[in-house]
C-alpha cells in the first residue's frame, strides 16, 4: 500500500499536508519538458507526492522517471511553495495543503517516453511557445522561470 492509501485509510477526505516533488526539465536547446497528464488531459511539469522513507530529490527523480523515462542527475532547487492558496479539494474528494518544492535540471539520461499510465504523451517546448492547456497550478511556477526569476524562491 503506497504512502496516500495508507493515510487515507485512517482519515478519509479530511485535509492533509502532503509534499509534492516537481522538476524542470531543460534539453540542450534550453527547452522545457512537460507531460501531458492522463488524469486532467493538460500539460504539466512532471512531479508528484513524496512517498514515505524519501528524500525530496528521490521523489523528483522517481516522479520524473515514471512519468517521462528519463533519470535525473544533478538538481538544483528552484522554489518551495506553500500556504492557503496550495489547499485544494482533488476530484476524488481528498482534501490537501500542498507543499511544493521544485528544482531545475538540465542533466537526465535515457529516452523520453511519450506515453504511459500517467502520460498520454511528452514533449520539450520553448518557453515562448507552450501548449495552451498548461496545468493551472503549474502555469505560475513557469512564469516565474521564464520571467529569470532566481530561485531559490520561497513563498
Amino acid at each position: 500500500m503506497d504512502y496516500i492509501s495508507y493515510l487515507r485509510s485512517m482519515v478519509g477526505h479530511e485535509k492533509v499536508i502532503m509534499v509534492v516533488a516537481g522538476v524542470l526539465v531543460f534539453d540542450q536547446d534550453d527547452r522545457l519538458l512537460l507531460h501531458l497528464r492522463s488524469d486532467n488531459r493538460s500539460w504539466g511539469l512532471p512531479g508528484g507526492y513524496m512517498e514515505m522513507g524519501e528524500t525530496v530529490s528521490d521523489a523528483a527523480r522517481r516522479e520524473v522517471f515514471e512519468e517521462t523515462g528519463l533519470r535525473l542527475g544533478q538538481l538544483e532547487l528552484f522554489s518551495i511553495y506553500s500556504g492557503s492558496d496550495k489547499e485544494t479539494t482533488l476530484e476524488n474528494g481528498d482534501q490537501v495543503a500542498m507543499v511544493q518544492i521544485w528544482f531545475t535540471c538540465s542533466d537526465f539520461t535515457g529516452s523520453l517516453v511519450r506515453q504511459n499510465e500517467e502520460s498520454l504523451d511528452a514533449e520539450f517546448f520553448r518557453l515562448n511557445d507552450l501548449p495552451e492547456n498548461l496545468f493551472a497550478s503549474h502555469k505560475p511556477i513557469i512564469e516565474e522561470y521564464a520571467a529569470g526569476t532566481t530561485g531559490p524562491i520561497i513563498d
